[in-house]
């Protein structure tokens, strides 16, 4: 069945070969970036795919609250309704981590907007839905002077905290929304695929991009995450595992959300 999906950070890496895939499937695929070039190129790229299925762009800062309300609302403006929500975009090294508004920009992308995006997009999101956050087998706690930009981190750590923070709002969602859906599926693609992050990250090729495509693919698209609603897909392992213990602790994943919620009420001011 045709499906419309969003795919935020797909003009290039794992998010762009994601959306060439969906769309030769003739499903209609919404794509997002912060340069207009490189969605010139990505539309290109993703219309040469030959699909059914339309293609539209979005360009927006995901370090910016303002864009990315304006993503959504551009996005809810066109569409009463939407498939699936691939919260693809993410950073981890950076020449300057703090963003304008006092945030690490690591957070900021990688756990905030995300977050953002998917309550704001929540009323287009019905109980079949799916929202795929991209997890990582790099997980650590969360410090929440780092994640209110009270603290700086290196790069890793920050990149670390990041991603278990978005694997443990997704679970609080799941958990939240289990009634009503959508189903919330957090995804390790895989470690070291050869996107620009691990190039610009560790200064070599990573392995096949498509690795992380094709199971992003699966997860948007296949009856094997139709009820994987609140558990994390590890795809260096090839199945369903267990995320770091604090994202399977109710409580926790509660009080981070509510951390989230106080930031950008704080940044929104």
């Amino acid at each position: 069945m045709n499906k419309t999906i969003l795919i935020t950070g797909s003009t290039d890496g794992i998010g762009l070969e994601t959306a060439k895939k969906l769309a030769a499937s003739n499903h209609d695929v919404l794509l997002h970036g912060r340069s207009a070039r490189k969605l010139d190129e990505a539309e290109r790229q993703v219309r040469a795919m030959g699909g059914a299925g339309s293609v539209e762009r979005y360009e927006a800062d995901l370090a910016e609250i303002g864009e990315i309300v304006g993503l959504a609302t551009a996005v809810a403006a066109k569409h009463q309704t939407l498939d699936v929500l691939i919260n693809n975009a993410g950073v981890f090294r950076l020449p300057q981590p703090r963003a304008a508004n006092g945030l690490d920009l690591r957070f900021m992308v990688n756990t905030i907007a995300p977050y953002l995006m998917t309550q704001r997009l929540m009323p287009l999101l019905g109980k079949d839905a799916r929202v795929v956050n991209l997890s990582s087998a790099a997980q650590a706690r969360v410090d929440a002077d780092a994640l209110t930009g009270h603290t700086q981190l290196d790069d890793g750590t920050a990149y670390a905290q990041s991603k278990l923070a978005i694997t443990m709002w997704s679970n609080h969602l799941a958990h939240q929304h289990a009634a009503t859906g959508p189903a919330m599926i957090a995804v390790n693609p895989a470690s070291f695929l050869g996107t620009k992050m691990v190039k610009e990250a560790y200064g070599r090729e990573g392995n096949d991009i498509g690795i992380g495509a094709d199971i992003l693919y699966r997860a948007a698209t296949s009856d094997e995450f139709a009820a994987a609603s609140g558990r994390y897909y590890d795809n260096d392992a090839r199945r369903f595992g267990d995320p770091h213990p604090d994202a399977l602790d109710p409580a926790q994943n509660a009080a981070l959300v509510e951390l989230i919620e106080s930031t950008i009420a704080a940044i929104s001011d």
